[in-house]
């Protein structure tokens, strides 16, 4: 059972994020698993999708739906974040690439790249030329 605290802080969470009950979309569809004829008979798997998002959580977890209701709605949370965060990130690796890019190298990575470069040199050059 999910005590009265948890439930009251995933909605605040839910809200602090923008997402609210009119929003979602929930369906409840017999769920699949251990738990016997009780799980196979019951439609205790919850089914939710965030309507602005598109963003779809299906959530078995638990034998009781209010259990399953308050898990999906914490996954649904979850992905909306990581949705969010995802898109900071994939800026913030693009600029690091940019800055990357443009860096100079260092003095010891010149002077490795061109001793690396002479060795290939002197490999090919003891290969000597074909003859056909």
């Amino acid at each position: 059972m999910i005590s009265k605290d948890k439930k009251e802080k995933l909605d605040k969470d839910l809200r602090k994020a923008g997402i609210f009950e009119e929003d979602i979309e929930e369906k409840f569809i017999l769920g699949t698993g251990s738990g016997g004829q009780k799980v196979n008979k019951t439609c205790s798997t919850v089914f939710i999708k965030h309507l602005p998002t598109g963003l779809t959580v299906r959530c078995g977890k638990d034998r009781l739906q209010s259990s399953n209701r308050f898990f999906a709605r914490r996954r649904l949370l979850e992905k909306l974040l990581e949705q969010k965060e995802e898109k900071k990130s994939k800026r913030m690796q693009e600029a690091a690439k940019i800055r990357k890019q443009k860096k100079r190298r260092s003095k010891k990575t010149k002077e490795k790249i061109l001793n690396d470069k002479k060795h290939r040199g002197k490999i090919k050059e003891e290969r000597g030329k074909t003859t056909d």
